[in-house]
């Protein structure tokens, strides 16, 4: 049995990327971030669709052709592929668990 709140690192002086569950078609991922943001520079451009949700924290979405969208405990969203996006903010207090669905 594991717990999506379990080995959680004392040191996030980076944001955590680990794949929980991946195939062909489909990648689930756990994306922990303290005050992290995307890097100044481009957009994600992905190739599939990518649906999240936020499970602690808060953080903030930019889009390149929409405004942004803020995500708080619950809130969820999807991006389809191609979907110009970036990380703008996560709360730097807490630690912001992301669950995020590649497919």
């Amino acid at each position: 049995m594991n717990n999506i709140f379990d080995s959680i690192p004392a040191d996030l002086s980076s944001e955590v990327f680990e794949d929980l569950v991946s195939s062909d078609k489909v990648k689930i991922e756990r994306i922990i971030s303290k005050g992290h943001t995307s890097p100044d520079f481009g957009w994600y451009d992905q190739e599939q669709s990518e649906w999240v949700i936020v499970i602690a924290g808060s953080a903030v979405i930019g889009f390149d052709d929409k405004p942004s969208v803020t995500l708080k405990a619950g809130d969820y969203l999807n991006i389809t592929a191609h979907q110009k996006h970036k990380v703008a903010w996560t709360d730097p207090d807490v630690e912001t668990i992301w669950l995020a669905v590649h497919y």
